[in-house]
Formats: structure tokens, C-alpha cells, sequence
């Protein structure tokens, strides 16, 4: 059936008129099939002429009417002090034609070189200007009437106008360079020599089938005109007026047998002579109908044989189960799918395996939220699992400061809840993140770095990368040879292909990240796409809707700005992403205009030239194999979202011609789609699909809405560790009665082995879950949306009725109070809480901690000793000490295991300070050893130690300490802090630490 149409970003209807403007990322205009006109010889011969005048006829001219204009020897000082005579100016007036000339015919040269070559803007001759604009026009109308001018030259057909306006997209790079998301250039020949075959033997008996298929339309594809090769969207946009309608093309022809034997099994793979039948609404002068006299005898007989396959092909499509081949390819038909598919057949689950309850990478435009959370992020698990380890290391950052730098109610020790959008944006990038799957795909990358460098290989150029159901596909720019074990060849030589359970054999390593420009742009049949940016030749230019790009931009920004696979870079946003900048201040910078960019860009890609040189590199791979310099090669990312002038669009093609070289990339928003030195063509729609046609690609788009985006950064600006707190210290987010009247129902043990007081056993095969379950309860009495507590106990996925199945057994284990009211309930924004009754002793050391500083232990010192006292005994080891291997991967995601160590130092420090007021040494040291089994890294407690030793008198024991302090240091040496302290406590402590060591 025909797809609905969609409005462009004009507001004008894409439907099936042939006026439509179709998609942004339509073909370029110098690619379209178009006859030559007499006009078209008429300026070809004009601009012959011209240039034979301006290129031999001048010089020739100046050699017989003037001479050499120059001296024949060395002038002598006399020589300038001669008059100056008409001969001497016309002289000087020749040299300066000369001149002139030289430097026009350098254009020339130039700008027949790129036409011949094809290849992105044409290099600028300095000082050209108007000389180069000339010879481009020149050289553009002679070769516009070659056989390859279409795709040798862009915007030829806008002769005589300015240089902005012949500044035309350039060929795809999917067809410029081997192995990227486009059919093999290699198959024309082997395919025209098939054909040739079979037309020998064809017969020219047409005539009765014909008039059975009354006049149902087909068309041949074209061979290639240059390096274009013909597209089903192409086909489309021509003859349906709409390049959107390619599916109708490909749901009519797929699994059909093909004149070379071989058969459709990729909307984007098509061969030269191939037969494609056409829906009937079909126009235009290039199709064929049935029966069609005017045909050549072999295309007849194609044409009549191909009528026949339909039917067949079609039957034995659905007895099979229909269209496409997970996996493996056809079995049937030509065999030489394996080589054609440019994405990875191996295709089953869109997250590297996480099979998550609600589907993934939905459109952002649904606004929606499933369960009210942004599906935005739960539909991006890369994206999600760097903003919350970057958020969880935020965090961590605002708690060691806030312990080394407050006084007295430790501001930050609990740290802001969120609430709102921004607690649903938490949850979701709890449920969303997939922490395994960019741990598997870092470790494979810098494993492969290694690997090469030690095998003195350099790294290949990488397109793209794949993830399907975990297993990694590197697209390569050409064939790079056999990769090393376990790496295996893919589909064909340009891929590259990691199995998940090959990947987890390797370990963290100090290779420097090779391939750190890698960005998630969405899913395509299930697979996820990593675009590599910093490897694109030339520029990648986003075209939609201003709110689509701006959610796609900033998806982009935030996931490289985070990501797990990165050393260092520079993010450079323009015209937009002001607001992104709190989720990796030392990443990104924001510039307020393009005039900025081009003037920062030109520096930059001077300097990162001469660096190349001067290393002997010819590009940043070479730079990252070897004795990697990991900051000297970072990548530099430019994410501009305004269309940039024509002008500003020039000079960014021209920097971004050498960019892939040199570690930069660039992603430019254009409303129109009309981008000079685009390589590659990307389109955003409403309905958050993501459009290559050149490519071969229909993403589903991976976008973070401008909603999300704020939500996201509040909670990033809330955990600034540079913020200043705003009102009270922050108090714990549940209290509980420390006194006898307040003994709760059910107590859990947390801190050291598990341990649960008040409930009986639960059954043997569910018991790990339900103790897990409720672990992950108690340490968020805010309440735990039931999406994150399914995603936390079960990571790689689970049905809604088994999560539901182990919330009953959890609510009917826990029971209820004796006033009949549950212990485990859902509150008004239905997260899972748990009643007050139900205790972990986790609760009680912060309950006893806050009353001892901030409660009644402030005004009664007798109090504060006994709580301090309590608390520390609570302390039997760290959280939850005997938990099973493999469970609990959610604590990665909690900021508990910095939380637990600092709580039981701040006890320890203020249980010492509370002793060492009434001289009671030995009970300090006792009170500040037993807060080192907790904390043992924690500076502060030594430091007491240190002042409480000192105060036993006994300067031997302090010695011994000192010593133990040097050891424990290694080659790092003792904290600034604690040397001042020695140097103050113990004067000759360093030669004493000596002999003691």
C-alpha cells in the first residue's frame, strides 16, 4: 500500500505529487538522469573557446607581441636608476599578466582535477576568487555535455550563477568509497557479464504472455552513469513521486528470481539490468509495459520470464514465512547475499541483548512516556548508561568534597532527591542503561587497538559499528585484511565481526581509545547504529524539522559528551546545547556564532596538520597504535544545529575536506538538505524515523526531546559539587524512633551480611530475588518505580506477569502491620514504598547519627556519646558483605558505596572529638580503628588517629604509626594534609619512618 505522506519541513505536502520537494536527503541534483539539450553544446563550445583563448591563446599572445619581459642577466644598481620608459611599463604590465595567467590556469587545473575525481569540494587556490568561480563555470559547462558530467560535477546546470549557488551536494560517499552502506561497485561487471549471457539465449516469444499481464509496467535498472548507481528511492522519486514509496517497489520485487539469477533481498541492494515490476500508478518515459514491441529481444525475454516469477515468487515467500531471512540470508537464489548486505544480518535485538519490557528506541515526538517515564532514554541504552555513570560519578565528586571541605552537618552527606521529571528521568536511565554492553564494546575496540599494535598493523578506517544481540560489526571504509582472534571477517571483507561471547575474554587495558567519535544514531531492523563521526570524509548534514534536528543534536552532544568508550575530546556546540554544557563541562564548549567556529576551526586544523607532519603520522589512527599519546590525538567533534550562510557553508566544506585526517568531525543542520561538501545526507521526520537513502538507511531515530534534556540536566546541576547548597543541611530521606518505643516489625541487617529479623524463610527457589527485591526497597525509601526494580533484579529483560508474579509474593512476605494496612504499597505516583515498620539497620546509624549531631545530642553531651556510641556498634563490615556473585549488579548504579564509608568516618571522627574532650585517648584511637574497618582510605580518620596517639604521650607508638602511614601510601607518598600534620606532631618522623621501614 502506498505510505502515508509526510509534511516537509515547508510545511508543503510529500505525498505523491511530482512537485513535491520529497525528503531533505533526496539525490543530489547532479546524479539525475537528464538529455543533453542544444544549449547545453552551445555553452560547451563557448566555454572550449574560452578557455583555449585564456589558457593558450594569452601566453601565446604575450610570447609574439611582447617577448620575455624580464632581464636575461642580474640587474646591476645602474638598472634601477634608469627612466622609466613605455617599454619598461609594458614591461611591468606583462609580468603582471603573467602572473594572472598562471594563477587562472592553476585554477584550471584545480578545478579539473575535482570534477575528474568526484571527490568533495574542489581545493581553493589562494587568492583564486573570482578566477576560480570563472574556471569552475568553464570547466562545468564543457564537461557537461560529457558522458560522465552528471556525476563528475555538481550544480552544472546552475551555469552562470554565483559560487554559492553551484556549490551542489557531492556524490553520496556510500558510492565514493568502497564498503559503506551501498550496494559493491565491483558486482557491475560481473552482473553486465550475466546478463550478456542470458540474453544470448534468449527467446523472443513475449508476445502471448504479454497480453495475460495486460499492461503492467516494469523498469530496468540503470547502469551505472559514472560512479552513480540507480536506487529504489531514485526510482520512486521519479516514476511515483515520492521517494518514500521505495517499500511498494521493494514489497512487489523481493525473492523474486532476477535476470542474473540472483534475487532482491535488501531495499538498498539493487543490480544493474535487474527487472523491477511497478505499481500501477507508475509515470514517466524510462518504464516498459507489457507487452512492449519497441523492446530489444532480450529485454523482452527478461521481462516475460521475470511476469512469470511473480506469482511463484511470491507463493513460495509466504509458504516460507515471508520476506527476509534472519540471520543467515537466503538459502535460496544466487548466492551472493553474503557479500551485497551492507548491514549485519545477525539482527535480533536492538540493545546488545537486553530485552526490556516496553519496546525500543521509540520517537521522541510520542512525548510519551510509557508508565511516565521518557521512553527517550529507556529506548537508548548507550546514551542511558553514560549519563548515569557520568551522574553517579557527579555525585560521588559532590561527596568526597562536601566530607573534606564541610564543618559540622556535612552539606552533600544526602544528597538532593529529585523529584518530578526529574525523578522520572532517573528512573529511566536506571530501566534504559545497559552498563554490559558499553563495557563489552569498550574492551573490544582498545582489545582490537592492542592487537594491531602489537601485530605493527595499523588501525582500519571505521564507518560505522553495529550491535546485534551483543555481537559487534566494525564497517570498514575498504578491506583491511584478515582481523586478528578472535575477530572474524563478516558478511564481506569491509566488515569486521566481534561475538559477545568472544568479547567478554577481554579485559580493561591502557590502549588508548581507537575509535572514540562513535555515536548512537538509532536502530535499524533491530540492529543499533554507531555513526563515526570523526571518520566521515567531508561533512554529515542533518535535515527536519528545527525541533527534530535540535532532539537528534542533542542525543548526539549528550552521548559523546559521556560515553564509555572515549579518552578525552572536544565537543564544540553551536547553535544550540548552551544548557548541555553541566553533563561534561571539561567536554563540551559552546560557541555563540559560525563567524567563531570558522575562525577556532582554521587554527585548529592548521595546527593538528603540522602536528601529523612533525610525528610522522598520516592520520590519527596511525597516531593511536603503538606508544599511543592519548591526549594528542582526542578527536574534536563540531555539532553545529544553525544553517549556516553560503559562504560560512564553503569555508566549512573546505575545512571539513582533510577533517577525517585529522580527528574532526562535523554534523551541520540544514533546513533545506542543500549542504555544499556534504558527504553524507541525513534526514529527521516527524515521526522520528532518521533517512539515508543514498545510504541505504531508515533509522528509527535515537532523540532526546527538549523536556527530557532539562530533566536530564537537573539532575547534573543538582549534583555540581561546586554548587552552594540552598537552605538547611539536607536531613536523611527516612528517620526512624531510636528509642525502645520505636522497635520496627521487620529489621534488616544491610550493612555487613544480609540478614533479615521478623519474616519468616521465604521459598528456597525465590528466595535471592525476594531478598534482592527488597534490599533495593530499603536502600530508596523515596520509593522505586516497579520498571526499575524489574530492570535492576532482572538486567537482561523479563514479562510483565513474572515482574507483577514477584511483587505479590514480595507484598504477601511482608504482610501487613497489625492495623491491617500492607507493608509494601505503591504511592500516588505509583512507585513502591515500603511501610514505615519495615526497618533496615542502614536507617537506624543515619537516624542515630542525625539525632546525635542535629538532635538531642546537641544539647546534651551524656546523649550524644551514647548515640555515637550505638551507632558505630551497628557497623559489622561493608553493605551487604555476603552477597551472591553475579547479583546486586545494580549497586554499580548507586552512590551507597561512597555514602556508607564517609556516614561511618563522620561517626567515628565525632565519637573521637567527643573522647578526646575529656582526655580519653586510648577510647578514641579505639572509636577511630574501628571506623577504619569501614573506611579505610579515608584521610581525615588517619589524621585523627595521628592527633589521638599524639596525645597518649608516648612517642614510640606514634613513630610506629608514621611508618605504618608511609607504607601504606607506596610510591604515591603521604596526603599534603598528613605530612603538614607529622611535620607539626613529629618533627623527625621521617628518619624514624626510615629505620622503622
Amino acid at each position: 500500500m502506498p505510505r502515508r505522506s509526510t509534511s516537509s519541513s515547508t510545511g508543503r505536502s510529500t505525498g505523491n505529487s511530482t512537485a513535491s520537494t520529497g525528503p531533505r536527503n533526496r539525490t543530489p541534483q547532479a546524479v539525475r538522469i537528464r538529455r543533453r539539450s542544444f544549449g547545453d553544446f552551445v555553452k560547451a563550445f563557448f566555454a572550449f573557446v574560452a578557455l583555449l583563448v585564456l589558457v593558450a591563446g594569452v601566453p601565446g599572445a604575450l610570447a609574439v607581441l611582447i617577448g620575455w619581459p624580464l632581464p636575461h642577466g642580474v640587474p646591476s644598481l645602474d638598472w634601477l636608476q634608469q627612466e622609466i620608459t613605455v617599454t619598461t611599463f609594458l614591461h611591468i604590465l606583462t609580468v603582471v599578466v603573467w602572473l594572472a595567467w598562471a594563477q587562472f590556469t592553476a585554477c584550471v587545473l584545480v578545478e579539473v582535477k575535482a570534477a575528474l575525481s568526484g571527490v568533495g569540494v574542489p581545493g581553493r587556490v589562494p587568492g583564486g576568487g573570482p578566477s576560480q568561480l570563472l574556471a569552475r563555470q568553464l570547466v562545468a559547462a564543457l564537461l557537461l555535455v560529457g558522458a560522465t558530467a552528471a556525476s563528475l560535477t555538481p550544480g552544472l546546470s546552475q551555469l552562470g550563477h554565483s559560487l554559492e549557488g553551484n556549490q551542489k551536494p557531492t556524490v553520496a560517499a556510500a558510492q565514493a568509497t568502497p564498503g559503506i552502506f551501498a550496494q559493491q561497485q565491483e558486482q557491475a561487471a560481473s552482473t553486465a557479464a550475466a546478463l550478456a549471457e542470458q540474453a544470448s539465449h534468449a527467446q523472443a516469444d513475449a508476445g502471448s504472455t504479454a497480453k495475460q499481464h495486460g499492461d503492467t509496467k516494469y523498469y530496468r535498472i540503470q547502469p551505472p552513469e559514472g560512479r552513480h548507481h540507480d536506487s529504489l528511492w531514485e526510482i520512486a522519486q521519479r516514476h511515483l513521486g515520492d521517494g518514500r514509496r521505495y517499500k511498494e517497489i521493494y514489497e512487489l520485487n523481493k525473492d523474486r528470481v532476477q535476470p542474473d539469477g540472483s534475487r532482491l533481498s535488501e531495499a538498498s541492494l539493487i543490480r544493474p539490468g535487474w527487472i523491477m515490476e511497478m505499481p500501477g500508478d507508475a509515470h514517466g518515459g524510462e518504464l516498459v509495459e507489457a507487452p512492449d514491441t519497441h523492446a530489444a529481444p532480450g529485454v523482452q525475454q527478461q521481462i516475460h520470464d521475470y511476469a512469470k516469477s511473480g506469482d511463484h515468487a511470491q507463493g513460495s515467500s509466504h509458504a516460507q514465512g515471508g520476506g527476509h531471512a534472519q540471520g543467515g540470508g537466503h538459502a535460496q537464489g544466487g548466492g551472493h547475499h553474503a557479500q551485497q548486505v551492507s548491514v549485519p544480518q545477525q539482527r535480533p535485538a536492538a540493545d546488545g541483548g537486553r530485552q526490556h519490557t516496553a519496546p525500543a528506541a521509540t520517537s521522541s515526538h510520542s512525548a510519551g512516556s510509557a508508565f511516565g517515564l521518557p521512553q527517550a532514554l529507556i529506548g537508548a541504552p548507550l546514551l542511558a548508561a553514560g549519563l548515569l555513570g557520568a551522574l553517579g560519578r557527579r555525585r560521588r565528586q559532590a561527596l568526597w568534597q562536601s566530607a573534606l571541605g564541610a564543618v559540622g552537618g556535612r552539606r552533600g552527606m544526602e544528597p538532593p532527591m529529585p523529584t518530578g521529571d526529574a525523578a522520572d528521568a532517573q528512573d529511566a536511565l536506571l530501566v534504559g542503561a545497559d552498563p554490559d554492553g558499553v563495557r563489552l564494546l569498550d574492551r573490544s575496540l582498545r582489545g582490537l587497538a592492542a592487537q594491531l599494535a602489537a601485530e605493527s598493523r595499523a588501525l582500519p578506517t571505521v564507518y560505522a559499528a553495529w550491535l546485534s544481540n551483543g555481537d559487534l560489526h566494525l564497517q570498514l571504509a575498504q578491506p583491511a585484511g584478515k582481523p586478528p582472534a578472535p575477530w572474524q571477517l563478516g558478511q564481506d571483507q569491509t566488515f569486521w565481526m566481534l561475538a559477545r561471547t568472544d568479547a567478554e575474554q577481554y579485559e580493561d587495558g591502557d590502549t588508548a581509545a581507537p575509535y572514540p567519535g562513535l555515536v548512537s544514531l538509532g536502530t535499524m531492523d533491530d540492529s543499533r547504529l554507531l555513526l563515526n563521526l570523526e571518520s566521515v570524509p567531508g561533512i554529515v548534514s542533518l535535515s527536519g524539522r528545527e525541533a527534530d534536528r535540535a532532539a537528534v543534536f542533542a542525543s548526539v552532544a549528550a552521548e559523546l559528551a559521556t560515553n564509555g568508550w572515549s579518552d578525552r575530546m572536544t565537543i564544540t556546540l553551536v547553535g544550540f546545547g548552551e544548557d548541555l554544557t553541566p553533563l561534561a563541562p571539561n567536554r563540551l564548549r559552546h560557541l555563540d556564532g559560525i563567524d567563531d567556529l570558522v575562525e577556532t576551526m582554521e587554527a585548529e586544523t592548521r595546527q593538528r596538520r603540522g602536528a601529523l607532519g612533525a610525528a610522522g603520522h598520516d592520520s590519527v589512527l596511525t597516531g593511536r597504535t603503538g606508544p599511543a599519546q592519548h591526549t594528542r590525538w582526542a578527536p574534536h567533534l563540531v555539532l553545529l544545529a544553525a544553517q549556516p550562510s553560503a559562504e560560512d557553508a564553503v569555508k566549512l566544506a573546505e575545512l571539513a575536506s582533510d577533517a577525517s585526517r585529522l580527528g574532526i568531525g562535523y554534523l551541520v543542520g540544514t533546513e533545506t538538505g542543500d549542504l555544499p561538501g556534504a558527504a553524507w545526507e541525513m534526514e529527521v521526520t516527524s515521526e522520528g524515523k532518521l533517512l539515508a537513502p543514498l545510504l541505504g538507511l531508515e533509522l528509527d531515530a535515537q532523540m532526546l526531546p527538549l523536556a527530557t534534556q532539562r530533566a536530564v540536566v537537573e539532575l547534573f546541576v543538582e549534583a555540581d559539587p561546586e554548587r552552594d547548597p540552598q537552605g538547611p543541611t539536607p536531613t536523611p530521606p527516612f528517620l526512624v524512633d531510636v528509642s525502645e518505643q520505636g522497635r520496627p516489625a521487620v529489621y534488616a541487617r544491610l550493612v555487613g551480611p544480609y540478614e533479615i529479623i521478623g519474616l519468616g524463610t521465604p521459598d528456597g527457589d525465590r528466595s535471592a530475588l525476594l531478598h534482592e527485591a527488597l534490599a533495593l526497597l530499603l536502600l530508596h525509601r523515596e520509593g522505586v518505580h516497579p520498571r526499575v526494580l524489574s530492570s535492576a533484579l532482572w538486567p537482561r529483560g523479563v514479562t510483565e506477569d513474572v515482574r507483577d508474579a514477584l511483587l505479590e509474593r514480595l507484598a504477601d512476605w511482608l504482610g501487613a502491620d497489625p492495623d491491617g494496612s500492607p507493608r509494601l504499597s505503591a504511592d500516588a505516583t505509583g512507585r513502591l514504598v515500603l511501610a514505615k515498620s519495615v526497618v533496615s539497620d542502614l536507617d537506624v546509624l543515619r537516624s542515630l547519627y542525625h539525632e546525635a549531631t542535629q538532635g538531642k545530642g546537641v544539647d546534651s553531651r551524656a546523649v550524644r556519646g551514647r548515640l555515637l556510641t550505638d551507632a558505630l556498634v551497628l557497623v559489622r563490615g561493608p553493605l551487604l558483605a555476603d552477597r551472591p556473585e553475579g547479583r546486586y549488579r545494580w549497586l554499580t548504579h548507586e552512590i551507597i558505596d561512597a555514602q556508607l564509608p564517609l556516614l561511618v568516618a563522620d561517626i567515628g571522627l565525632a565519637l573521637s572529638a567527643f573522647h578526646l574532650e575529656k582526655d580519653r585517648a586510648e577510647k578514641a584511637i579505639e572509636a577511630l580503628g574501628a571506623a577504619l574497618g569501614s573506611a579505610p582510605a579515608d584521610e581525615r580518620l588517619w589524621n585523627e588517629l595521628l592527633r589521638a596517639t599524639h596525645a597518649t604521650g608516648d612517642t614510640d607508638r606514634l613513630q610506629t604509626l608514621a611508618a605504618d602511614l608511609v607504607n601504606r601510601s607506596g610510591a604515591r607518598g603521604l596526603p599534603p594534609r598528613t605530612e603538614a600534620l607529622l611535620d607539626e606532631l613529629l618533627p623527625a618522623w621521617r628518619s624514624g619512618a626510615a629505620a622503622v621501614g
